[in-house]
């Protein structure tokens, strides 16, 4: 009886920890501030993806029609997408016509413009020929600002302006159902960076 006890309340505490994780994701309050902040405004790009993390996505990769997800549910693709198209650049439409206008870059038998700009081989052909590519290295930790995007083999994500103790910067990401924070030190620990780069938007 006493063992079976223990149990139950190491559950409760495990699901509060949990939940009160959960409440802090992605949220402005449980951010820390960062030594190697940029001057002036804050990054568009930053906030739009903080504001998207926010809402509390649950993961799931889902088709549709409209290209973007619209039911609370997405993937590491739209923490991206949804960010820049809230500041003004539909990638959506930008990914279809680099597809059109250059099909020898990618290895698509039949361009569907619903999903192509939310699959991040296409990503990584996108934004190497339309953005600004910068280094992979993570320990030159000045070249790396927030609301720069970052591709790995299969996963890409957005940099935040949270800091760990060695100047490396998180990543503001959604990787599976089980991840319980949105924004992650997890920069140094992946080591298949394919692409690190930064998008201009339009004044």
């Amino acid at each position: 009886m006493m063992k079976r006890k223990w149990i139950i309340l190491i559950f409760v505490i495990t699901a509060a920890v949990a939940c009160g994780l959960r409440l802090l994701q992605g949220t402005s309050s449980a951010r820390l501030p960062d030594r190697y902040g940029q001057p002036g405004e804050p990054s568009r790009l930053l906030e739009a993806a903080l504001a998207y993390t926010d809402t509390h996505p649950k993961y799931k990769s889902v088709y549709y029609a409209s290209g973007y997800p619209d039911d609370g549910y997405g993937t590491c693709v739209d923490v991206v997408g949804i960010a820049l198209r809230d500041c003004g650049y539909d990638l959506q439409q930008r990914v279809d016509d680099d597809i059109h206008a250059h099909p020898d870059r990618y290895d698509i038998d039949v361009p569907d413009r619903n999903i192509d700009f939310r699959r991040v081989r296409n990503l990584r052909v996108y934004f190497a020929a339309n953005a600004e590519v910068l280094t992979t290295d993570v320990h030159d930790i000045d070249a790396w600002q927030a609301g720069d995007i970052v591709i790995f083999t299969d996963h890409i994500g957005m940099i935040s302006d949270r800091r760990s103790r060695t100047g490396i910067p998180y990543v503001i990401h959604h990787a599976n159902p089980l991840q319980l924070r949105y924004e992650e030190d997890i920069l140094e620990k992946y080591s298949d960076i394919t692409l690190h780069c930064r998008v201009k938007l339009e004044e």
